[in-house]
């Protein structure tokens, strides 16, 4: 059964924070909310938890995971970035927007898309995730918790600890965190290319 963490959405209890960091350091995969909607989550290199969250969604191999980052600094280790793009980027961060870009070397193979050699990559503007981060000093490997056949990710904290619970580890409840996903630039081509509509502003792209 999966751990259930009732939080504050603006002041997240630290201990709360603390254990749940403990359960990704220890391999677990966990359900979390970001600025968008609830995501799975769990360590970059953990192979297993990639196993699961691609069992739990049913996805192939060609869907672009993100890595979660706390701040410029640490997105800048793990996508290779130019200065225009660098800038554009920069303007809508932290927020509701995930940028697909080429991997740097830090980013396990099996993350990447198998073609392009991209991943995406998110600087979420809410202090729950922000917390989770800080705590972690690395990195969230996330996926949207979109389950197959459903046309809207899961909202309630409580509703993901029903019908998750023998599938994931951890569930952190920050209440209702809606229910759009991000938007998606692509910019694997050095172009922003506005891949799917979402909470962020997607004509700063277009």
């Amino acid at each position: 059964m999966a751990r259930y963490f009732d939080v504050h959405p603006q002041d997240p209890q630290p201990r709360a924070i603390t254990q749940a960091v403990k359960i990704v350091l220890d391999g677990g995969l966990i359900a979390y909310p970001t600025d968008s909607c609830y995501a799975l989550g769990a360590q970059v290199g953990n192979r297993d938890a990639l196993d699961r969250i691609r069992s739990i969604r049913r996805l192939d191999d060609k869907h672009h995971f993100t890595l979660v980052c706390r701040d410029f600094a640490q997105l800048g280790q793990f996508v290779n970035i130019g200065n225009d793009v660098f800038r554009s980027i920069k303007a809508v961060t932290p927020g509701g927007y995930t940028f697909i870009l080429p991997a740097t070397k830090e980013v396990p193979k099996r993350l990447l898309h198998p073609k392009k050699k991209t991943v995406g990559v998110r600087i979420p503007d809410n202090r729950v995730v922000q917390a989770l981060l800080a705590e972690l000093g690395e990195p969230l490997l996330s996926s949207t918790l979109l389950l197959p056949d459903e046309e809207d990710p899961l909202t309630q904290g409580w509703e993901i600890k029903e019908r998750l619970d023998h599938q994931v580890d951890a569930v952190i409840d920050a209440g209702d965190c809606g229910s759009e996903p991000t938007t998606v630039v692509d910019y694997s081509t050095g172009v922003a290319e506005v891949v799917r509509r979402g909470t962020g502003d997607p004509s700063r792209f277009e």
